[in-house]
């Protein structure tokens, strides 16, 4: 089922088949092409505020010389076709392991497919990749849960959330420490050899709402009932210009530190932790972070269907509803974007219908990952009577916190 899928894919990416909607890999041949050029003089693409990613998404915008033998785009397909087969090699081997699952290498193996072309043709693929390393790693090995965890940071930020969910105590400490130390030795590096590495920071600042957002529904409503604002291409993404966009955004940004503080509460009042806790957590944390985002690119579901994947790797995980519901959206991602993403920009009712299936699936899953979480590890540890909790050292995988 993986070569079919996988070769459906490369199909699409190299144009042997032709996916109805627009041309999803001219970010490949235009955009990440231009801003390799820039690179190889050893600076970021200081004029293009396109550009919003951190310092270390350099590597992947560079990493098609490693195949100096294939063209630019040909190159960047292959890697990240590599990276694919990468993910569902460790999820393999993971699965085969006493108290785990094969469950997750089929999410994984169906999940990508249902992006579509865009799973090929985004370096969100690569990222994903390093996290799923990294949950599955953690488990035996904080350091380097740590130490990915930290790099994934400097190539898209949200791997930072992988860490939420570790025990505390020496899990803790030695992961959060090390992610630090590599997020914070890796930046200072990059910052002292190529100038602009910090830009991205203030085009993120300068974002409005992306149109496909949960945010932006509300002005997909509005413009029938005569709002005046326009879609246009801005920042790098299509997205709501016009009267009150700004409080939309301002909320959203609001949402977003509220979902934050509720993982900060949660962490508090956790009791015990399952083996399935930090992806578990790692899932909630991720969904929270993209439904509540400003901008929700068809790529985010990627990182979604990933961290999915490491879950339902554990057979003690409780995300399986969670992560059916984002197969679901993820499948609709795809009819909204490329498919019939003229809709969505239009704003008619097919494409409004489509948003707001989409966001819903999110919002579902979100909700439900969380009272799942919730309830495993502060509910139930809660009500039940002390001599019946497990017996585990303070730094194991099922104590408490």
């Amino acid at each position: 089922m993986w070569i079919i899928t996988r070769t459906a894919l490369l199909l699409c990416v190299f144009k042997v088949v032709t996916f109805p909607g627009p041309d999803v890999t001219s970010d490949i041949s235009v955009i990440y092409q231009g801003w390799y050029e820039v690179l190889k003089t050893g600076t970021f693409p200081l004029d293009d505020v396109a550009w919003q990613y951190p310092p270390a998404a350099a590597l992947a915008v560079l990493s098609p010389d490693l195949l100096p033998f294939l063209g630019y785009a040909s190159a960047f397909f292959v890697l990240t076709l590599l990276c694919d087969a990468l993910v569902l090699s460790l999820l393999l081997y993971a699965g085969g392991r006493p108290g785990k699952s094969q469950h997750g290498s089929w999410v994984w193996v169906a999940g990508v497919p249902l992006l579509g072309p865009t799973a090929y043709a985004r370096y969100d693929l690569m990222v994903t990749a390093v996290a799923v390393a990294a949950l599955l790693a953690g488990a035996r090995r904080p350091r380097t849960l740590g130490a990915l965890a930290g790099f994934g940071a400097l190539l898209k930020v949200w791997p930072l959330l992988l860490i939420v969910g570790t025990p505390r105590g020496r899990a803790t400490r030695r992961s959060w420490a090390t992610a630090a130390g590599t997020a914070a030795a890796l930046a200072l590096l990059l910052h002292a050899t190529m100038p602009g590495a910090l830009a991205f920071l203030t085009f993120q600042r300068d974002r409005g709402t992306e149109i496909e957002s949960l945010g932006a529904l509300v002005f997909q409503v509005a413009r029938h009932f005569g709002w005046q604002g326009e879609v246009l291409l801005n920042y790098g993404s299509v997205e709501f210009v016009g009267p009150y966009v700004t409080l939309v955004s301002t909320l959203a940004l609001a949402l977003t530190l509220l979902a934050f503080g509720w993982l900060a509460m949660w962490r508090l009042r956790a009791r015990e932790f399952a083996p399935s806790t930090p992806c578990d957590a790692a899932f909630a944390a991720a969904l929270l972070f993209t439904t509540t985002s400003r901008v929700i690119s068809p790529q985010y579901m990627i990182w979604l269907v990933g961290l999915a994947a490491a879950c339902l790797a554990f057979r003690g995980s409780r995300m399986a509803l969670p992560s059916r519901l984002v197969l679901a959206a993820t499948g609709v991602t795809l009819l909204e974007f490329p498919v019939w993403f003229a809709h969505v920009v239009a704003g008619d009712p097919l494409g409004v219908v489509l948003l707001a299936v989409r966001n819903g699936l999110l919002v579902a899953a979100t909700l439900t990952a969380c009272l799942r979480l919730w309830r495993q590890t502060v509910t139930e540890p809660r009500r039940r009577p002390p001599l019946s909790r497990p017996a585990a050292r303070a730094d194991s995988p099922a104590s408490a916190p």
